[in-house]
């Protein structure tokens, strides 16, 4: 195993972002071999004032968080700290939430399937400038920046959705109810409905079989 480091020979410097601890623990303990991790959050809110106050080399961005996950990070930080380099780590291999993250300024997505080795190298490479994408996931970026229509650059309609709501919506259009989606997502049944309501109120529509239509167009399901 080899240290990863700068262009100026020191070891990078990588914050994390993801609100699950015990996964933070573990990307922290295989992480310290190769850089230093200076420091974690678990909300949007805590990630954008440490990464603001720290400024890290690379920062590894959870996707789907509460009050916005990993795009309401790049959103916030990108104008203000350009020179941060952000690489998305998710669970999630959906395009949607790879060509999001892109879009929003990440310079690269790999998934947590991704040994700690592969992390490292990915980090390095990140802060080098390059993009980095796990090899499935590097298809929906080529097809994006192809202008196919099946994985849209740009989709206002989508882009006003948060990733909990692409989330509900994505088990709806699959066919499950509000009893199955709450289990899925480990929210409530109200939550789900809330959530629904929302999806339905901010693309005009006026109910599930409509929503399921406009997901399957996009090839959401």
């Amino acid at each position: 195993m080899t240290e990863s480091t700068s262009s100026e020979g020191r070891r990078l410097a990588v914050f994390l972002v993801d609100d699950h601890a015990m996964f933070r623990a573990g990307v922290r303990a295989e992480l310290g071999v190769h850089v230093d991790v200076v420091g974690e959050a678990s909300t949007v809110a805590e990630a954008v004032s440490k990464i603001a106050a720290l400024e890290p080399d690379v920062v590894l961005l959870d996707v789907h968080m509460p009050d916005g996950g990993g795009r309401a990070v790049l959103d916030a930080m990108r104008r203000s700290h350009p020179h941060v380099r952000f690489l998305a780590l998710s669970v999630s291999d959906a395009a949607e939430d790879v060509i999001g993250l892109i879009r929003a300024g990440a310079r690269g997505y790999v998934t947590k399937t991704i040994s700690p080795d592969e992390l490292a190298a990915a980090i390095k490479r990140v802060a080098d400038g390059d993009a980095v994408f796990s090899p499935r996931l590097a298809g929906f970026v080529l097809d994006a920046f192809a202008s196919r229509p099946d994985v849209p650059v740009a989709d206002p309609e989508l882009d006003q959705l948060t990733n909990r709501e692409r989330e509900v919506l994505r088990l709806l259009a699959r066919g499950y109810a509000y009893k199955e989606i709450a289990k899925e997502l480990f929210i409530s049944i109200k939550t789900v409905e809330t959530h629904v309501s929302n999806v339905l109120r901010k693309l005009q529509m006026s109910n599930r079989y409509e929503l399921s239509r406009w997901a399957a167009d996009r090839r959401l399901v």
